[in-house]
């Protein structure tokens, strides 16, 4: 939901360090799966209850994830290999989060961190299942229009999961109750890419 409003403001800020990275000669899928790498690192961190340091990786991991994306469109390298590899390690990095919590209090938090590794699956495949015909019917998105793909939004969307995944490390005892009602938020955001997708190709 917020997505549209904050990306304007990160872009600037990502600039001079993009023009760096390009006098280096670095490649945009580098940056993505040096991203991924670091996201991964919160994982045992999280299981081992090292939560400010899994906070860290966890930011890294999303400045990384701007800056790929960024600089490919600097460099004239935008394309749909990158923004494939993007996405996927993307939505693995964010099933990791969970199960890391899980790892950490299996008692208190593996059936919260399960149904939100649930409703993660319902909005990644709402999302991306609609992609595909939107890409073959050529629809307009002008609030993405420099990504790689058809992004339909939603009340929970990147900067939403960020916020809670934040928000998790900050108070990792009240983790059940936080991801609880992402999930909830989630929820809504399937119905709503759902119905909203089906009927905008119901119309074409």
């Amino acid at each position: 939901m917020l997505d549209k409003f904050i990306t304007p403001y990160i872009k600037p800020i990502l600039m001079p360090i993009v023009v760096q990275l390009d006098k280096r000669k670095v490649h945009a899928d580098q940056v993505t799966l040096v991203g991924f790498g670091i996201g991964l690192l919160a994982l045992p961190l999280l299981a081992a209850q090292l939560w400010t340091a899994a906070l860290v990786m966890i930011v890294l991991n999303r400045v990384l994830d701007g800056l790929d994306g960024a600089l490919a469109r600097y460099q004239q390298q935008s394309n749909s290999a990158g923004g494939y590899l993007d996405i996927c390690v993307d939505f693995l990095f964010y099933a990791a989060i969970p199960l890391g919590f899980a790892l950490a209090e299996p008692i208190e938090n593996a059936l919260p961190a399960t149904v939100l590794l649930a409703v993660f699956i319902g909005t990644g495949s709402s999302f991306l299942a609609f992609a595909i015909p939107a890409e073959k019917l050529n629809l307009a998105r002008p609030q993405f229009a420099n990504k790689s793909f058809y992004f339909l939004n939603g009340l929970t969307e990147g900067t939403e999961t960020i916020a809670f995944f934040v928000a998790f490390c900050l108070w990792p005892t009240y983790f059940p109750e936080l991801a609880y009602s992402f999930a909830l938020l989630g929820a809504i955001t399937i119905f709503t890419r759902i119905h909203g997708g089906y009927q905008t190709l119901k119309n074409k």
